[in-house]
């Protein structure tokens, strides 16, 4: 296979970073074993990487009525959704950590419709991939039945936040061309 440059815009060593950013990002490359390549491609523009960073850790680190594994499992389901390689690969890897599952990831990637998930996390996938293909199609009867699911308004906005934000992640991906580090593809396996 031919080595592809992980993105079409300009990247960034580690090294070159603002400070702030390198004591952002060499904690988890210390506990992964290697640095994203998302934050690379991102940090040409170190201001929008901050923010990126501060979005996604809003969204994803903190107290939620969501496991951190069922935040995954919407990354990966609208990732897949949105054919966006780098965050199936990078989020599926992450999905296999949190959830101790070897599989789960490239099942929802594949069909989320027929992944072993409960019911709840069924309806979770459901409304965050409509969201991510035909917001527009979006109802009170979608919310509804994340109501019924279990979910309380708070639990709702996060599924649509965290849907929201990662369609942004896609889409800036399919924009660089980002590629996925290696090692994504073993981790959790």
């Amino acid at each position: 296979m031919t080595e592809r440059p992980i993105s079409r815009f300009p990247v960034q060593a580690l090294s070159e970073l603002p400070a702030d950013l390198r004591s952002r990002i060499e904690p988890i490359a210390e506990r992964s074993g290697f640095v994203p390549n998302v934050f690379l491609a991102l940090a040409h523009r170190p201001d929008e990487l901050r923010a990126f960073m501060d979005y996604h850790d809003a969204l994803m680190e903190r107290e939620s009525g969501l496991t951190k594994a069922e935040r995954e499992m919407i990354v990966v389901a609208t990732s897949a959704a949105n054919d966006c390689l780098y965050c199936v690969v990078a989020h599926g890897a992450i999905l296999r950590v949190r959830a101790k599952d070897s599989e789960i990831a490239d099942r929802i990637a594949a069909n989320w419709r027929t992944a072993p998930v409960t019911d709840r996390q069924r309806a979770m996938l459901a409304f965050a991939v409509k969201l991510a293909r035909t917001p527009e199609e979006v109802g009170e009867e979608d919310v509804e039945a994340l109501r019924a699911a279990g979910f309380d308004d708070g639990d709702i906005w996060d599924i649509g936040s965290i849907t929201a934000f990662f369609a942004l992640s896609n889409r800036l991906a399919h924009l660089a061309d980002l590629q996925p580090n290696p090692e994504f593809f073993t981790l959790g396996r």
